[in-house]
């Protein structure tokens, strides 16, 4: 029985805690194995089958191993038996096995193994000697510093980056605040004043509130009006280009101004807009000469231009289609413009008398009255050819002197002859004539309707009234005749 206990703690190879010397290697079981084979005579399987008659298969279900211990003890005593007849080599692996399981527990728990490797063809035991735990702790840690992986790395650097940047700016931000102290330690410049104008005894200088103002670019106020009354001479018509024309007159030319004015108002348009088309309408007259069937199709292209240069959004050409009755397709009032821009050569540069209307009536104080009768006076000049021979700034003067006069503001005095640029006696020619067309009948009917309503405070009616009075002082005559007829007669 003790026999048989040591050889099953031998055929255990896998008991790590075993205490027994004894081990059966592969090479042993294999000569144990040859051994019982000729002793058995080399018995066949049949044979071998036979003797065991006993024996079951295993159901697919039974994963005992009740069977395998029983035919370990069988087994067991023969191959004890025969353990003498092993060769010697097999003997110094053995002892070499032996010695290699009485290793004690105590190297064991310190990890030091030592591992034999035996086998048909192995000359002798191989020795490995692993390292203790601290020593693979300590390359363990040297490894994983040279080997830290590369997230870290780039934390590591977008942290360095980091500070820099963060010290850069302390840098920056020093020298920032230096440079602060050393602006306020020096006086800041105090801001040049414009060069002052020199104005005539009596004229103030109502630029000077708004110099403080860049929108009202006060600086240069004096230079634009003078650069735009040097302009007026460039875009002035020829006042009897009527003479070279075979199918008009200047009635047609009124009825056509005054259908404008309707046009304009349906519109909504602004009266920069209604000045500029009748200037582009007289200066093509001045060059070309049209029939008069065409003549509403010169209209109403050059309210389309004046229109696209002054507003903000210009109607549609499918709207100015309309209002002409259908009478001419969107492709001839395009081929119109296209005509009439070439023959003034697309020179639109106009001084517009609205420009210096508001100028005077800046010195006039930002009267609304005066200033609404002065619009209204304004834009006879539009419908009456004989203002035609005047500038626009002189007609724009002789608005407002008329608007004055009318309201009873008081005299032309130095300021208003400044920043008009005309005196009481220049205006006096332009003055008559608006009298002249505010005494006789009405002959432009929507003209006078647009003016007649409370919008503009009634300033046709309020203007017809005093006219009529004034008139008799100016000894007007044939106060019967309407503008027209007075051309006609002419």
């Amino acid at each position: 029985m003790v026999r048989t206990r040591n050889l099953r703690s031998v055929a255990n190879e896998n008991d790590e805690n075993s205490t027994d010397t004894t081990r059966l290697t592969r090479a042993k079981a294999a000569t144990l194995k040859v051994d019982e084979l000729a002793s058995k005579g080399l018995q066949s399987k049949k044979t071998t089958v036979a003797a065991n008659p006993t024996r079951k298969r295993n159901a697919l279900g039974d994963v005992t191993n009740a069977t395998k211990g029983d035919a370990a003890e069988a087994k067991k005593p023969a191959k004890a038996a025969l353990a003498p007849k092993a060769t010697a080599g097999v003997q110094k692996r053995t002892t070499a096995t032996t010695r290699s399981a009485a290793v004690p527990l105590k190297e064991k728990a310190n990890n030091t193994k030592v591992v034999s490797k035996t086998g048909a063809g192995a000359i002798g035991p191989l020795k490995r000697k692993v390292t203790s735990t601290a020593a693979s702790a300590a390359v363990k840690e040297r490894v994983a510093e040279e080997s830290e992986p590369a997230p870290k790395k780039v934390h590591t650097l977008e942290a360095e980056k980091k500070t820099k940047v963060e010290e850069s700016f302390r840098v920056k931000s020093s020298n920032i605040e230096e440079d602060l102290r050393r602006k306020e330690a020096v006086p800041a410049p105090v801001a040049a004043e414009p060069a002052e104008h020199v104005f005539p005894e009596g004229v103030e200088d109502l630029d000077r509130e708004d110099y403080d103002d860049p929108l009202m670019v006060a600086e240069y106020a004096n230079d634009i009006f003078e650069y735009l009354r040097d302009l007026e001479c460039n875009s002035v018509p020829n006042p009897h280009y009527m003479d070279h024309q075979d199918d008009l007159e200047w009635k047609t030319r009124g009825i056509l101004i005054d259908w404008l004015v309707e046009v304009h108002t349906r519109f909504h348009l602004l009266p920069e807009t209604l000045f500029l088309a009748v200037n582009i309408i007289d200066r093509f007259l001045s060059e070309k000469v049209v029939q008069l069937d065409r003549l509403q199709l010169v209209g109403i292209t050059a309210m389309f231009i004046a229109s696209k240069y002054e507003e903000v959004l210009s109607p549609h050409i499918a709207n100015f289609r309309h209002v002409a009755d259908d009478g001419f397709s969107e492709a001839e009032i395009l081929s119109a413009e296209r005509f009439v821009l070439q023959t003034l050569n697309y020179d639109l540069s106009y001084p517009n008398p609205m420009n210096f209307l508001r100028r005077i009536s800046k010195a006039d104080n930002y009267d609304i009255h005066s200033r609404t009768l002065g619009k209204y006076l304004m834009e006879i000049s539009l419908l009456d050819h004989r203002f035609m021979a005047y500038r626009p700034s002189h007609i724009a003067a002789a608005a407002m002197y008329c608007a004055r006069m009318c309201l009873n503001r008081g005299e032309w005095d130095e300021t208003l002859a400044y920043y008009a640029g005309y005196t009481e006696a220049e205006i006096d020619p332009v003055y008559r004539l608006m009298v002249d067309y505010l005494a006789r009948p009405v002959c432009h009917e929507a003209f006078f309707k647009k003016y007649a309503s409370k919008k503009f405070l009634k300033a046709s009616i309020v203007t017809r009234a005093w006219g009529k009075k004034q008139a008799g002082l100016l000894g007007i005559q044939n106060l019967g005749l309407t503008v027209d007829q007075i051309s006609d007669d002419a």
